[in-house]
């Protein structure tokens, strides 16, 4: 797992944001506009002390009733001016932002979906949840308020101290005085603050997790009665957080405290020099009004400096965890490997499209899923869709050409220690066109990566795999996977119909009736709604055979042309896996397949079988050969006793 926790910090806050601007860059001229609102809104208020100071040094002192009902007139101009102002700002940028906010959101999901497994094999559901949930509303927030207002009050308190030296420039300087300790305050606060926050969004991630996890795994709670073990755990990190969130609470109080003492003690020292300045006859009461009026107008934007540069400092920690994930590489994208093909990438030999050929069906989408791209082949690397080979060079014969075959492959995963052996090494095997391949092998061999890497959900590290004399590294992944059709042993399924879970496997209702007639499903015409019944998160509303099957059936949908197979009959029982296998032959007629298999049964499917053992492929034939010439694999295959072998 990365560390994700309080990374070092290598650039400031401000350089994090402006990572944003691509973002905010298409609602600008809406942000700008409503600063310059703010600005001209906070700016008329500061005009309310000078008239203020004509109120008194006039009507007031003339004894003019009328004069001040027209300076109150006017004070209450201004204010509505203001307050309208302000909400016209606020109607200006609600909207964007929110925009703003569901972009990120979405590239987000997209980056994330297009990551490859080995990243998500790393990272916690939890942590990807909190960087798509809490840390982009943080953003949108810091958009919304603390980046227009820091603007608006830095430009608020120049203008405003301009007027307080234009208007008594003796007592200006009292005022100006106590800048200097808190700019350095401020900074001190900065770095602090920003470690907190970071933690404080980590453990939040962390806290997502394992709420997410106890949810999804309540039956095992449950059934292991660990639900007080979970508490505790959950308690633990809930305090965590809890004494971080305090933690910043003390910091931003500090900070508070002090940005409002010491301009409260500056207004106070100029408030009695003022004053005896009046009684000297040196300064009218008007000025003096105004002065404090404006020093007191003040007050706000220096006392909002604290909740303003804590609100940019989570922005900047969550724009910091977004951008992490955005950052993770996606997988190179597919290039003709050398003496693959040549030019732009064409093949010697490819076997042209059949003209006559219909589109393939796309999937189909879950309900409210955003449409899927179309796919992008490179020129000259177009795939077939009839039945037969993808590419059949005139180098080779043909049936050497045909089919899945692994030349020389090795595979480490990404984050093995580098000294250690790799998992697969010297991988080289050949599942003929229209052949099913068993692969059996001891618990931790292997035999689920090397599936793995048929579609490319794992990248091989050594060597290389051809479907029909391609290589697989040169072809789009979109068109790899729509050749390519799998099911694993642990079945998943997403909180959606039945028949929307089992056509993601691409065909349409003809084929959906095919499938799960195949996969021996027809349970589900037995549910309340048939194939629109709601399944519910992860299926878990129904058994783990049924779950599996409807897996399997989401498999053979789409007629694919290469099909892998993870143990996909584990879960069922005897009857009903007789069942399966028998339907399941008749498919596996039509296609070339890989099967992971642990049971005798399962590799009775097989034409062949493949043993791995140590990382490579120790022997390759039948069934009854390898019985006959393998110790191991006959040890493996003992236990299921002779109806196994029968079947």
């Amino acid at each position: 797992m990365p560390d994700i926790h309080a990374p070092t910090k290598n650039q400031s806050t401000v350089r994090t944001l402006l990572r944003l601007w691509p973002y905010v860059r298409p609602v600008r001229t809406r942000l700008f506009s409503a600063a310059f609102i703010a600005v001209l809104a906070s700016c008329l208020g500061l005009l309310i002390p000078l008239v203020l100071k004509w109120i008194v040094d006039g009507p007031v002192s003339d004894g003019d009733p009328g004069g001040v009902w027209l300076g109150a007139l006017v004070l209450l101009l201004l204010g509505v001016a203001e307050a309208l102002l302000f909400g016209l700002r606020r109607w200006l940028v609600a909207r964007p932002l929110a925009g703003v906010e569901a972009a990120m959101r979405a590239d987000l999901y997209r980056h994330v979906q297009r990551l490859p497994v080995s990243f998500h094999d790393r990272w916690p559901s939890g942590q990807l949840l909190s960087r798509g949930t809490t840390d982009l509303s943080l953003v949108r927030m810091f958009l919304a308020f603390p980046l227009t207002f820091l603007l608006v009050n830095a430009v608020t308190i120049l203008v405003g101290f301009v007027i307080l030296l234009s208007q008594e420039w003796t007592l200006g300087l009292v005022l100006i005085v106590p800048v200097v300790p808190l700019v350095g305050l401020c900074s001190l606060f900065e770095t602090r603050y920003s470690l907190a926050a970071r933690r404080a969004q980590d453990q939040v991630g962390d806290l997502t997790t394992l709420v997410e996890e106890s949810v999804l795994g309540v039956r095992i709670i449950k059934g292991f009665g660990r639900h007080r073990s979970q508490a505790r755990a959950f308690g633990s990190l809930a305090r965590e957080l809890r004494g971080t969130e305090l933690h910043k609470a003390r910091l931003l109080a500090a900070l508070w405290g002090v940005i409002t003492a010491i301009p409260e003690l500056a207004i106070g020292a100029a408030l009695v020099l003022g004053t005896v300045r009046v009684a000297d006859g040196g300064l009218s009461a008007g000025t003096l009004v105004a002065f404090l009026s404006t020093a007191l107008a003040l007050r706000w934007p220096v006392d909002s400096i604290g909740f303003l540069l804590a609100m940019s400092q989570e922005a900047g920690t969550a724009t910091e965890r977004f951008f992490e994930v955005l950052d993770e590489p996606l997988p190179a994208p597919s290039l003709n490997p050398p003496g693959v093909g040549g030019g732009k990438g064409g093949l010697p030999g490819a076997t042209p499209p059949d003209p006559h050929a219909g589109p393939a069906a796309p999937a189909p989408r879950l309900r409210g899923s955003a449409p899927d791209p179309a796919p992008q082949t490179p020129e000259g690397l177009e795939m077939p869709r009839g039945a037969g080979n993808c590419a059949t060079s005139h180098t080779q014969p043909a049936d050497e050409n045909l089919g899945i075959r692994f030349h020389h492959v090795a595979f480490r995963y990404p984050d093995a220690p580098s000294d250690s052996p790799p998992l697969l090494s010297e991988i080289d095997l050949h599942i003929r066109s229209g052949e099913t391949m068993a692969i059996v092998g001891g618990t931790g061999s292997g035999k689920t990566t090397l599936t793995a890497l048929v579609p490319r959900l794992y990248e091989a590290t050594g060597g290389r795999i051809t479907l029909d004399g391609v290589d697989i590294a040169g072809m789009p992944r979109d068109e790899l996977r729509a050749l390519v059709a799998v099911a694993f042993e642990e079945p998943t399924l997403f909180s959606a119909s039945v028949g929307e879970n089992v056509l993601m496997g691409g065909g349409d209702t003809d084929d959906l009736d095919r499938a799960l007639d195949v996969a021996q499903a027809g349970f589900v015409r037995e549910l309340p709604h048939g194939v629109e019944t709601q399944v519910g998160e992860q299926g878990l509303s129904l058994s783990g055979g049924q779950r599996q099957r409807l897996a399997l059936a989401r498999a053979v949908v789409g007629r694919p042309r290469f099909l892998v197979l993870d143990d996909p009959l584990s879960a069922l029982d005897v009857h009903t896996e007789a069942r399966v296998e028998a339907a399941l032959r008749d498919v596996l007629r039509e296609t070339t397949a890989l099967v992971v298999a642990h049971r005798p049964s399962t590799v009775m499917l097989a034409d062949r079988v493949a043993l791995l053992s140590g990382g490579r492929i120790a022997a390759v034939g039948t069934h009854q050969e390898l019985l006959r010439s393998n110790a191991e694999y006959a040890w493996l295959m003992s236990g299921a006793g002779d109806e196994g072998e029968e079947r």
